[in-house]
């Protein structure tokens, strides 16, 4: 009897890693993007609204510090001359605190917002929360937003190594393909 209930845990238990790990939902390029309002590592609040007229980088990340998201947010940083040249601004966000997006922010010299999504609220919205129950963190998921504040490119699972390069390859091509009105 004790096996069977062991075999139903773990069933129940595969059943929510697998709803967690390919969840996307319905977001899709040209939706709207969900409106946040998070504090960023130096208690400053931004809104989707304060980015409009410009691309906006928003991604999702795990958590500060560990080698993945490391990878990532450095990328971001390195390559945040060329998304300004293509008037885009980078956010990231996570469920870790406003003191331990400082403490990243400083160890790693990143000059981009880092939102706090405490509650996980805002990561939710974005189809990137990874739920547990007591153990929730955001997803690798990135989200390239237009300046009229939709959807333009969604990179669900993003590769921390090339997410950065990717996104400055396809904000050239989309930029020329307004331009040319294609």
């Amino acid at each position: 009897m004790e096996w069977m209930f062991i075999c139903i845990v773990l069933i129940i238990l595969g059943a929510v890693v697998w709803v967690n790990l390919f969840r996307h939902g319905t977001l899709k390029v040209g939706q709207s993007a969900p409106d946040f309002r998070l504090e960023d590592q130096y208690g400053r609040q931004h809104c989707l609204e304060d980015f409009r007229g410009n691309w906006l980088v928003l991604y999702f990340y795990p958590k500060d510090d560990t080698p993945g998201c490391t990878q990532q947010a450095c990328a971001f940083r390195d390559d945040l001359d060329a998304l300004k040249v293509l008037d885009a601004e980078v956010v990231g966000v996570s469920v870790d605190t406003v003191s331990s997006h400082e403490k990243f922010t400083s160890k790693f010299g990143l000059s981009f917002p880092l939102l706090a999504d405490t509650t996980a609220e805002i990561a939710s919205r974005y189809h990137s929360l990874f739920n547990l129950g007591m153990i929730k963190f955001a997803r690798r998921n990135t989200f390239l937003i237009d300046p009229l504040g939709r959807f333009a490119k969604i990179y669900w699972s993003a590769s921390a190594k090339r997410n950065s390069g990717e996104i400055v390859s396809d904000l050239k091509r989309l930029k020329n393909t307004v331009r040319s009105g294609t």
